[in-house]
Formats: structure tokens, sequence, C-alpha cells
């Protein structure tokens, strides 16, 4: 059947390779159009990109930023489908029929403990928001829609035949969202699926991520009187020091490319009790799944030692666990015509000074913002560390991702000072870059059968034919807050 499939993607090519005058005609007539309908958007991408900023909310908490482009979107003619795989701040958004079925992704959570007002200075925000987008979600979420609604603008205009579906995708932070809609399968009709997120440079995603696994440890003794009788007593926070032990003990043992990290969100409430209940809260990565699940087995391993030798029962969890991201050639290529053509973001004085103070207040290099392409290199390159959930629908379907600069280079990023950058009003710019490019981007995929059929090749010969398989435990839930 795989060779079945591979030569028929072959043959396609083959006949898909020559386009008539009147589709070239076509396909010139959407790019403009779809150009000038991102550019419509911008006061609109501008309002939505502030909107979210004030908002900032927590992982699995985006109650009033869903529901705020949700309601946009289903006001613009989508199909709205709200709480979807269990989430109440994940939702879609669909317009059209038919095929190519086309995805683009949404993120709009933020970070607890680094809102700043929008200033170039550490200063908490006046509104009491401890929350920061110090990820620029604000700006991936409000960048996507407006793709999402320019595309499907000119679809409309144009008479482009196929389906556009935006996915309201939440806690990225956590690794949460995407990986429990992929369970689902929300993702598996998909043709191609584009996404953007904030950096600092433009380039088409070309960088290694890491797999991760997300997961907490508990662990349960007795109480007791830690001065008058603490023979009494099983102390779970011993447990918790001898598992962090031997966690750093593992270190040593574990090649460079992984990475281990953990807090402790529960080690006992006063000296004078023998704590009977703590928790760690871990991260664990590595380049792919299988070297992450052999450390997490490890993991595992060392806290059922840490409990044998304290008395103490462990309970482990795991939240969630990532893939690493499976890049497409033909859809990068695409995609970085694209950029080439809208160009990096156009930053104005106003932009680069605020940038050059933050750099100053930090003793960097006042630099500023990047707003040169960066060309996209011959192969992948090597992983800087970090993790996102994109990478589970890139083992689904082709899927291609944007970066675009939002904030000044060398900041640091998850930061107080890349939530104020992302808060600044010209900071908007960076997403209609992201829109004009993945618009761009969606319009080839609906006019060009030979780049849908490129792909989904590509995308066999990278995974082999594997289906996706879920890393999530059989009939766990998404872990939403009380």
């Amino acid at each position: 059947m795989r060779h079945r499939t591979l030569l028929t993607a072959a043959c396609l090519l083959v006949v898909l390779s020559v386009t008539s005058p009147a589709a070239a005609q076509d396909l010139a007539a959407a790019r403009r159009a779809v150009i000038a309908e991102t550019d419509r958007m911008a006061g609109d991408i501008g309002r939505m990109t502030n909107t979210l900023w004030v908002y900032s909310e927590l992982a699995l908490k985006e109650d009033r930023s869903a529901a705020f482009l949700a309601g946009i979107l289903e006001r613009e003619g989508f199909r709205v489908e709200r709480g979807v795989a269990g989430m109440p701040t994940a939702f879609t958004a669909t317009f059209g029929s038919g095929a190519p079925v086309i995805g683009i992704l949404a993120e709009y959570d933020a970070l607890p403990g680094i809102g700043n007002d929008a200033v170039p200075r550490q200063q908490p925000r006046a509104d009491g928001v401890t929350a920061g987008q110090g990820c620029g979600h604000n700006l991936f979420g409000a960048g996507s829609v407006g793709a999402a609604i320019a595309l499907k603008r000119t679809m409309e205009a144009q008479r482009i035949r196929g389906t556009l579906r935006l996915y309201g995708t939440p806690a990225e932070e956590t690794g949460i969202g995407k990986v429990y809609m992929a369970r689902e399968r929300l993702f598996h009709d998909l043709d191609a699926a584009l996404e953007w997120h904030p950096s600092q440079h433009n380039a088409v995603g070309n960088t290694a991520n890491q797999a991760l696994n997300n997961f907490t440890i508990e662990f349960s003794g007795q109480p007791a009187h830690a001065a008058y009788d603490p023979w009494n007593g099983k102390s779970a926070v011993d447990a918790l020091e001898l598992f962090a032990h031997g966690i750093n003990l593992m270190r040593e043992h574990i090649k460079p490319t992984a990475r281990v990290h953990y807090v402790f969100p529960s080690a006992g409430e006063a000296p004078n009790v023998v704590p009977s209940y703590a928790r760690v809260w871990g991260f664990v990565r590595d380049v792919n799944r299988t070297s992450v699940e052999a450390h997490y087995g490890w993991i595992v391993k060392i806290a059922e030692a840490a409990a044998l030798a304290t008395r103490t029962t462990y309970k482990v969890t795991l939240t969630t666990g990532l893939h690493e991201y499976v890049f497409n050639r033909p859809l990068q290529e695409a995609m970085q015509k694209n950029l080439e053509l809208v160009g990096g973001p156009k930053f104005g004085e106003a932009e680069q000074a605020f940038a050059r103070r933050l750099q100053k207040e930090l003793g960097l290099a006042e630099s500023g913002i990047e707003t040169a392409a960066t060309p996209l290199a011959a192969n992948v390159l090597p992983a800087e560390g970090g993790s996102t959930d994109v990478s589970d629908v890139s083992h689904i379907t082709p899927t291609a991702g944007l970066e675009v600069a939002t904030a000044g280079k060398d900041l640091p990023w998850h930061s107080w000072a890349t939530a104020a950058s992302h808060g600044i009003p010209g900071a908007s710019k960076a997403a209609n870059t992201a829109a004009a490019v993945i618009a761009l981007t969606g319009v080839d995929l609906f006019l060009k059968p030979e780049l849908v059929a490129q792909a989904r090749a590509d995308f066999v010969k990278r995974t082999g034919g594997r289906t996706y398989a879920s890393p999530l435990p059989s009939g766990q839930k998404p872990p939403i807050p009380k």
C-alpha cells in the first residue's frame, strides 16, 4: 500500500508540473488579493494583539482570549466549535469544504510571573496582572487569526475551493494543547499545517527542537513532631531531596543533548512538622522521543528508590509528552519565497528605540530589532534547546513554521523584557508580516496541487510512513485547573 501511495503521488507530480496559463493567472491574482487583504487587516491585527496582551492568561485559563478570538472568527463567517478535545479554551474555526484541507495554528497563553508594563525597564503592570506575554503568543494568536481571515476573504472573492481551518490551541507553554487535540484526531484530515512564532530573527523554521516529557512526582509519608517524636515521621521532603540528588547524579551520565529541569511546587509547610506530602514538577528533553522515554524510565526508577529509602510512597503522573519536529522541505521552500517577498517587519524608529533602551537597560549591545530575512539553510540546523507541541502536529501532517523578529536581539526570552516588548503598539507589525507570509503560503497550497503532493511525499519519506502515536497515557484527561 505504501509503494502504491508513493507511485500515485509521483504520477500526480508529473501531471501537475505543467501549469496552464489560466491557472498561473488565477494564482497570481489570488496572491495579489491576499496581500491586499492582509494589508487591510493591519489595524484589526493590532487590536487583537493588544487585547491578548492585556488579558495575558495562563495555560488552560485563557477563557477571555479564546472567547475573543473565536468570536471574531465566528462573526467573520467561520464555523466555530468551542471546547474541543476536552479543553474549554481550545477551539476550531472552519471555512469552506472539500480538498485540500489547510490548517493554521494559533496560540495565546502567557507565562507566570513576568508581567511588565510596556516600558523599557522592569516595572509591574499597573493593572496588577502578573502573567506576561514573554513568548509573544499575543502576537502569534493575532497574526494567525489575521492570516485566516485574509485567506478566507480571498477564497470567497476568487472562488477558491477547499477547506480552511484555524486551530485555537491553548497551553503551548506547558506542552498540552495540541497533544490532546492530536489524540482526538483533530489534525488528521489536514493536507498541511502552517504556523509561526515570535523570535529574534526572521526565518523559516529550520532548527531542530527537543522531544519532551512533562511530569509530576508526588511523595507521601507520615507527619510527626519534628522535635518531639521525629522517629514516628516519614518525611516526603526527604524523598524529594533524595530524588533531586539522584537526578543530579544522573546528569553526569546522559548525553549533552539531554536536559532535565524541575521545581518543587510543594515541599512542606512548617519546619516543626515532618512533611507528609511533597511534589516535584519536571521536564526531561532530548533530540527524539526514544531518548526521552529512556531518560524518563530512569527518572521513574530514581523516584522509586527515593521512596524506598525514606519509607514513603510515590506517584508519577505524565502530564504530557512531545515529539521532535518533522520538517517539510517543499513547504519550507514555499514559505521562504513568501518571506523574501514580504520581507521582515517594517519597524520604525519608535520600535527600534524601545528595543535599544531595553538592551541598554540589560547591558547588551544596542543593536535594536532584526529586520532582514534569513536565508533557508540547506539542512536542518542542530537543536538549540526548547520544545513545542507543534511538533506533534508535524508527525500527523506536513507542517511548516515561520519565525518573525518581535523583540530586540539578545534580550532574554520568557522574561519581563520580552513581555514589555510584545505590549508596545508597534509590536503588531511583526504579526502583520507573519499574517502575510502564512496567507500567501495558504494560497499556494490551495491553488498548487503539486505543492500539496510534494509536501505529502516528503512527509512520507521523513516519517517512514509511520502513523502518529500519542505519548499520552490512555484515557487521561487534560489537566484543567480547578
